[in-house]
């Protein structure tokens, strides 16, 4: 494999709180390696646009603890076709880029696959998204951060149910993963957690609110994860309330303010491990892969397999959040 003098990197999707660390790690140990590192802003769309621009050290000072994403991020409708990546490969050919890091989540990573088997560039993946639902990683950059604005979102609202004697319905994100939602649910004491890995039965559901209400509870909390067979929360609450019409209920999205904020320690630590790793990967002439964590230890995860794999809840844990919760 020719000697990788320049990288590229860009994050795509959704973003996540500890993506600028991740972006700081990377460049930082390129540099260390004499590899000059240019960002791509707005992820594949810049790349298709040519929006490049080298990078030194202190372009990434300050920045490890702030949310977001300095590079921008994107979701590119014109990578998805043939002609886009064509451009976006002729963008990285005139910058002389030898090599790719990508952060972001399934679709980052399924666009980075075909754009390797179509131009035969080298590409790593990080796993950034709030989602935690990629194969491959304990953890995913963003999902602690995230799960930890649930929670202290979810301890004022638990103050307010309690001070009027209130079911509040919380929805939290997870279209396709209850991750958040099972996470944030245990930290909080919440009474239900519902997620869609799981069929969550109505009937059965407001038969246990009922009997949780005769035995003496009189406020409480349902995590809601929004991709609920039953629905988001205003649907599961406007359920419930037919059913338990005594029942002073109320719904809570908290929606966008999970993905920003200041990344936590965890956070922090695990970007800057990610992006170190991906710079010494792709310098060894590993390619296709996703960087992640698994056990404490290093994992190199092919993309089609982080992607197509499921990852699961932990179904012991929703078991135990309920019998906390009686």
């Amino acid at each position: 494999m020719p000697r990788i003098n320049r990288i590229g990197i860009l994050t795509s999707g959704g973003d996540s709180s500890g993506m600028n660390a991740a972006i700081r790690a990377v460049v930082r140990t390129a540099i260390f390696h004499n590899v000059e590192v240019f960002g791509i802003c707005r992820g594949y769309e810049g790349m298709i646009d040519g929006q490049f621009e080298q990078m030194y050290s202190h372009s990434v000072s300050n920045i490890i603890q702030r949310g977001g994403t300095m590079l921008k991020t994107a979701r590119s409708k014109r990578f998805m076709e043939r002609e886009g990546r064509d451009q976006a490969y002729t963008n990285l050919k005139n910058f002389e880029i030898d090599g790719l890091i990508a952060i972001g989540g399934n679709g980052t990573f399924t666009g980075a696959g075909i754009f390797d088997e179509e131009n035969d560039f080298p590409i790593i993946g990080l796993p950034g998204t709030i989602d935690n639902d990629l194969y491959g990683t304990d953890a995913t950059i963003g999902y602690d951060t995230a799960i930890n604005t649930v929670v202290e979102a979810c301890d004022k609202i638990r103050d307010t149910a309690n001070s009027h004697d209130r079911l509040f319905f919380i929805e939290v994100m997870g279209r396709d993963a209850g991750f958040i939602a099972l996470r944030s649910g245990i930290a909080v004491g919440a009474e239900f957690i519902l997620v869609p890995e799981t069929t969550t039965y109505i009937d059965n559901f407001t038969r246990l609110l009922r009997h949780d209400w005769r035995r003496n509870k009189t406020s409480g909390l349902v995590i809601v994860a929004e991709g609920d067979d039953c629905g988001g929360a205003y649907a599961i609450a406007k359920q419930v309330k037919e059913r338990l019409p005594e029942m002073d209920t109320r719904v809570t999205i908290l929606g966008h303010i999970q993905r920003g904020g200041s990344p936590t320690a965890y956070d922090r630590v695990l970007a800057s491990t990610l992006g170190y790793e991906a710079v010494n990967a792709l310098l060894e002439g590993q390619r296709g892969v996703m960087v992640g964590i698994i056990d404490n230890k290093v994992t190199f995860t092919p993309f089609e397999k982080a992607i197509k794999h499921h990852k699961d809840v932990n179904h012991q844990m929703l078991e135990m959040s309920r019998i906390l919760a009686l």
